[in-house]
């Protein structure tokens, strides 16, 4: 329905940002992270995701598309509402939830308050399975094969970090072809595809 808005700062409070457009005050749920980049009486813009139930008509504002990209990847679990995806992303950049998923970390995602172990090995298996499928098409192999893999198969996990993102198998093959990837680490190499996909 919403792609993005755009308008004044009007209130900061605690999970929600107000952004006036033309005099009307939309309220938006939002993250720790994405409220720490505005300011009061600053023209902003949030990219929306909108939530629709019987009992709800509610806006999520994300200051980037990578944030909302991933609370939809994190709704999409089943156990997952809109409160919890934002409390984990609250509790972490984009970046490294994504490398928390990619991993198997499931203690990085317990550290979100009202996120057990067994929501966090879901939001593992199931969003890896997602992944798993796009990752296959793009490295004609099994995508487990990657996780398991021994030290040296950082490009894989990187790729499969970005793939939680949000940015195609395209954006990513070419983003990873632009760097040399030989001595990075997987954080070092995920750092520099975004800044080079940011630039373009």
């Amino acid at each position: 329905m919403f792609y993005y808005i755009e308008g004044v700062v009007a209130a900061l409070e605690p999970g929600i940002a107000v952004l006036d457009c033309g005099g009307v005050g939309f309220e938006l749920h939002t993250t720790n992270i994405s409220l720490g980049s505005l300011k009061m009486g600053e023209k902003s813009r949030l990219y929306v995701y909108t939530y629709i139930r019987d009992d709800a008509f509610d806006l999520y504002g994300f200051a980037s598309k990578s944030e909302k990209n991933s609370f939809e990847l994190l709704i999409s679990v089943s156990g997952v509402g809109p409160k919890a995806a934002l409390a984990i992303l609250s509790s972490g950049t984009p970046e490294q939830i994504a490398l928390a998923i990619v991993s198997g970390d499931d203690k990085t995602l317990t550290m979100t308050p009202g996120i057990g172990k067994k929501i966090a090995q879901r939001i593992i298996l199931e969003l890896k399975d997602k992944i798993g499928k796009s990752m296959g098409e793009m490295y004609g192999t099994d995508v487990g094969a990657v996780f398991s893999s021994p030290p040296g198969s950082n490009v894989g996990d990187a790729a499969a970090a970005l793939a939680v993102l949000g940015y195609t198998n395209g954006e990513i093959s070419m983003v990873l072809r632009e760097i040399e990837t030989e001595n990075l680490d997987v954080q070092e190499i995920i750092r520099q595809a975004l800044k080079q996909m940011a630039s373009k």
